[in-house]
């Protein structure tokens, strides 16, 4: 083995603590994958579409003030912006991916 790649494999044990996922919010003390993560995003999207819509039946019904009505269709239409936004920054680095040379 080059002495080289000893020093490099070194190194980077050295540094593996200083790149080692932060751990959950939460107090578990586990880490939260990207998936996890995107889980609770989507959850947390659905959630407020679902808000959203009790809030609006319940307003067609008489059963909610209009305040409430513009609050949850104005946090309906932040999250929306938001996903569309998302979407739109993944397919432009795909885009700009499928753009590099090999």
């Amino acid at each position: 083995m080059d002495i080289r790649s000893s020093f490099a494999a070194q190194g980077y044990a050295a540094t593996r603590p200083a790149t080692a996922p932060k751990p959950a919010p939460g107090g578990t003390g586990g880490t939260e994958t990207a998936g996890q993560a995107f889980a609770r995003v989507a959850e947390d999207f659905a959630a407020t579409m679902e808000n959203g819509d009790k809030t609006a039946r319940a307003a067609l019904t008489g059963r909610a003030d209009s305040h409430s009505l513009v609050q949850a269709l104005a946090q309906t239409e932040l999250a929306i912006e938001t996903a569309v936004a998302v979407r739109n920054k993944v397919v432009e680095a795909y885009q700009e991916i499928l753009r590099m040379p090999v």
